[in-house]
């Protein structure tokens, strides 16, 4: 009854349940402006035109664009639970984003991902998940768990499941490591997306690591980078988030030509930088500020991803398209005044409107993942190698804006046969502690950059494997 409905509302024989009147359609598939009303029905867009329905919401000139999609974040980097996630930036314009739960399965393996799924449900966008692929990142770290491909099996078929996710071990994929490959075949025979992760990695090395069926990349931080993984067959995903920004650098390779191939992501967005600046909007306005068509930022952010993704039914104003539709003023500030998914109002001018809540604070396992009571303050002491005053050692620099970093060698102070710090000249004392099996394992060292002058700062925010790191 619903399609039949839907073809009557189409046809104009039945009038909408609801119409955009006097809007501007941004119509990513034929890459114009067109001044239309788009009527809805049920969850579904029946045409674009002039229409008459049930309830009528005049625009008065504003935009009607497909509702963004974030095509690669790492929720947890938020700070926010699902729900409250959802609620902030729905408010902006996002109607569904494809998250990794890299960082919660590095904590809890399976159990963390099903949380995720879990608590994505009655949100006011849609959350769609890629399958951690790397539990843990690799053999040098201590995660708190271990995913296996039997492991993301039975998770393949759940249809809030799209693919792979980001397969930053490489190196395991060059070295045909057979863990990583079983993982790459399972996603491979179900015909799957695998997402990529390949920092600097060029030449026969890269080609080798496409060929695995690897489709996407989000790591490119300049044009040469992005231009060779193009010319390759992959998608370019444009990064520009909280820990690192590449719009800048990439964006002179997107033109009419090469635009279907590139889309826009986050990775990581803290809750003060979704507050203060926004989502996929604070990216779609800054593209366009620095001179990227209209229509084409729109479709980076909407048609591009859905596409890649396989969800068919996305990232278009166009009939038998989801309702999912952000409302904008003009197609500068972008400022999101609407925001409809499944043809249902979510969000207006910044507040979003209340949906059942998912609950999952009763959930202990999410709380038994802190194990550092073997701690003690003498652990911390760097004992110098032998009786010099100064000692030679290695430093990790931090890089502003990058998640990159450098090393370098610098003379410290010892004083009672250990090495100091000498916040003096940046150069501040570092421990990496494991905290999930009290195994007492702790790394010691050195880094530049942080600009911390006195006292301490830890966090169990800490990629991949969320142990305490302490400056």
């Amino acid at each position: 009854m619903e399609l039949e409905r839907l073809i009557r509302v189409a046809a104009g024989r039945e009038p909408a349940d609801l119409v955009l009147k006097n809007g501007y359609v941004v119509n990513v598939l034929s890459d114009e402006i067109q001044k239309a009303d788009v009527a809805l029905c049920g969850k579904n867009i029946a045409g674009i035109g002039s229409y008459d329905g049930r309830t009528v919401v005049d625009l008065k000139g504003q935009y009607i664009c497909p509702g963004f999609i974030d095509g690669h974040i790492h929720i947890e980097s938020s700070m926010l639970s699902v729900p409250e996630f959802a609620k902030v930036t729905a408010t902006h314009g996002t109607t569904a984003v494809v998250t990794d739960p890299h960082e919660i399965a590095n904590v809890l393996g399976i159990e963390g991902i099903r949380y995720m799924l879990a608590s994505s449900k009655y949100c006011p966008i849609r959350v769609y998940v890629m399958l951690s692929a790397c539990v843990p990142a690799s053999a040098l770290e201590s995660a708190g768990a271990q995913i296996n491909a039997v492991d993301l099996l039975p998770m393949l078929t759940d249809e809030w499941t799209l693919g792979l996710a980001e397969v930053m071990n490489y190196p395991g994929v060059l070295a045909l490591d057979p863990q990583m490959l079983d993982k790459l075949k399972v996603a491979q025979e179900r015909k799957c997306v695998i997402d990529g992760h390949a920092p600097g990695l060029t030449g026969r090395p890269l080609q080798a690591y496409i060929a695995a069926g690897i489709r996407s990349d989000h790591e490119s931080t300049t044009l040469d980078e992005a231009r060779e993984k193009l010319r390759l067959g992959m998608y370019v995903m444009i990064r520009e988030g909280s820990q690192a920004q590449n719009l800048d650098a990439l964006l002179p390779l997107v033109t009419p030509t090469t635009s279907d191939r590139f889309l826009f992501v986050t990775d990581d967005c803290d809750v003060e930088d979704l507050l203060d600046q926004g989502h996929m909007d604070y990216i779609l306005r800054r593209a366009i500020s620095k001179g990227l068509q209209p229509t084409l930022a729109v479709k980076m952010t909407t048609y591009n991803t859905a596409r890649y993704f396989g969800l068919k039914d996305y990232g278009a104003v166009a009939p038998g398209f989801r309702a999912s539709l952000t409302i904008l003023n003009d197609l500068k500030q972008c400022r999101v005044t609407r925001v409809y998914q499944d043809g249902q109002l979510v969000a207006q001018d910044g507040a979003c409107i209340p949906l059942p809540q998912f609950n999952a604070r009763h959930q202990p396992v999410l709380r038994s993942t802190m194990n550092t009571h073997w701690l003690e303050p003498h652990q911390f002491a760097v004992k110098a190698p032998d009786s010099k005053t100064t000692q030679r050692v290695h430093v990790i620099e931090m890089i502003a804006n990058q998640l990159v970093t450098q090393r370098r060698i610098e003379e410290f102070p010892v004083r009672e046969g250990q090495i100091h710090a000498d916040p003096t000249r940046d150069l501040v004392k570092a421990a990496v502690i494991e905290r999930h099996l009290a195994s007492g394992n702790m790394g010691l060292g050195f880094i530049s950059g942080l600009g911390l002058q006195r006292g301490a700062i830890a966090s169990s925010v800490a990629h991949d494997a969320h142990n305490i790191i302490v400056a």
